[in-house]
């Protein structure tokens, strides 16, 4: 199986799917000047269901009126068109009244963790180059002139604990990875020194098995579901448009590192998983690489803090 995002400049699968949405309504029969295809308002939400990744948009009803058709036959009509050019990402139902049920395939979601695990993560200069410039909360650029110190945590300092336990997971995640490497698990091609690469070059195996015999993700425990959630959640608000400038960055990587904790606690990688379901515990530790790479983005480019290999 090919690893290769449908629309590769996109990390971001809400992203992905919202420039679906606007190649679609942006025929004629749609109507270019609507104000919700022009404005690129189009309505998009992701359901909490950690079990699959579902997004729900509105956008027939919000077009029924001035296309002067049914909710329903429009949504049919947008879901067709939509199957013809994005079927085999997202399977899509139509619910009543009108709204537009977009689910994400296993082997997409397989497809998108890899690019995680491997690539890195970040905003695309004109070149289609990831660009190299730092910025902190509120869209100040940072340029470190030698390594920042790790944050050493302050009883007194809620948010500085906080930002000490994402730094915590960060340098977790790598320790397990290198661990991993050096025990044989997986091959990299040459282990990280620093962050500034912000990827991990696997040679064995790859890709990672991500996916079952049958084409269903091997990752199903809540745990792995429930970090799979916040890593699109977090990914999402890096680079959907629409609400950039007031996300919580603080927040969510916090949950992250705690999704992180929940996993490490509850999904075994080492002991009996290691020798009995050895594809198991490389499909984690690629979940660990992804989990990192979100980590580092979050915390050097949008928090501007330090984001440790150990502590």
């Amino acid at each position: 199986m090919h690893y290769k995002l449908p629309v590769s400049k996109y990390k971001s699968i809400k992203r992905l799917l919202y420039s679906y949405l606007i190649k679609s309504l942006s025929i004629d029969t749609y109507n270019a000047e609507n104000g919700c295809i022009k404005d690129k308002k189009i309505p998009l939400y992701k359901d909490r269901d950690i079990n699959r990744v579902l997004y729900t948009s509105s956008v027939s009803l919000q077009l029924s009126k001035s296309q002067n058709r049914k909710p329903m036959e429009l949504a049919s009509a947008i879901a067709s068109d939509l199957s013809r050019t994005c079927g085999d990402v997202f399977s899509i139902q139509i619910v009543p009244p009108g709204w537009i049920h977009f689910e994400l395939t296993h082997s997409t979601l397989a497809t998108w963790l890899q690019s995680l695990a491997v690539g890195s993560l970040g905003e695309e200069g004109e070149e289609g180059e990831m660009g190299s410039r730092k910025q902190g909360a509120g869209g100040k650029e940072i340029i470190f002139n030698s390594p920042p110190c790790p944050l050493v945590p302050n009883p007194q300092s809620p948010i500085l604990n906080s930002l000490f336990a994402v730094q915590h997971a960060h340098a977790r995640c790598c320790s397990l990875v290198l661990l991993a490497h050096r025990e044989g698990l997986i091959k990299l091609k040459q282990p990280v020194t620093n962050t500034s690469q912000g990827f991990w070059d696997v040679i064995s195996p790859n890709p990672l098995p991500w996916l079952n015999c049958d084409e269903t993700l091997r990752l199903n425990h809540p745990g792995e579901r429930r970090l799979i959630a916040e890593l699109i959640q977090v990914v999402d608000n890096i680079e959907s448009p629409d609400i950039k400038g007031s996300v919580k960055w603080e927040k969510l990587a916090l949950n992250l590192s705690q999704a992180f904790e929940h996993f490490w606690s509850n999904c075994r990688i080492w002991g009996e998983v290691k020798v009995t379901l050895p594809e198991l515990a490389q499909a984690r530790l690629g979940l660990l690489m992804a989990t990192q790479s979100v980590l580092r983005y979050v915390l050097e480019e949008k928090l501007g803090v330090f984001a440790p290999l150990e502590l």
